[in-house]
This record gives structure tokens, sequence and C-alpha cells, in this order.
């Protein structure tokens, strides 16, 4: 196994942690979106370029705009909350 599959592996341990522990839901999906794009690297070092086209597409494409239109449908993501928040602090 050579070093950089070991260090996609570690990656992969990193963000399989770090989105347990997020508390964001739309850091949760980035982070999510980052696995499936390190998982298809790594089957791409596995010779498996099928699963790798499968893995970018579905997990890091499909799913995580699905995921994304979710939190716009539950208003968990709001566009004008940004906005909110600086007329929060200037009063």
């Amino acid at each position: 196994m050579t070093a950089f599959q070991i260090i996609l592996m570690g990656l992969l341990i990193i963000c399989a942690v770090s989105v347990s522990f997020s508390q964001n839901l739309l850091n949760s999906i980035l982070i999510y979106m980052s696995f499936s794009l390190v998982m298809s690297m790594l089957w791409i070092c596995l010779e498996s370029p099928d699963l790798a086209i499968t893995e970018a597409a579905v997990g890091a494409g499909i799913t995580s705009v699905l995921f994304f239109v979710t939190l716009k449908k539950i208003h968990a993501i709001d566009a004008s909350e940004p906005e909110a928040k600086e007329e929060t602090e200037n009063e």
C-alpha cells in the first residue's frame, strides 16, 4: 500500500469523525461531499474507475444536491441569514 493511499484512508476517517461532531447541517453536507470525493480518489488508486465515477457522481453530486435542496425546503439554509446577523450586530 502506498503512502498516498494511507493518507487518503486517514482523510476518510477524519471526514467520518468530523461529520458526527459537526453542529451545522451545511458543514455536515460539505464534509460528506469531501468524503465522497476522497473515496472516489481511493477507488481510482485501487484501479476501479467504474466505482470511482459512480461515487463521484452519486455521492458527491446527486446526493449532495438533494441534501442542499432539502435544507432549503425546510428553511435550514436561508439566503437572508447573514444580513440578519449584521443587522443585529449593528444595533
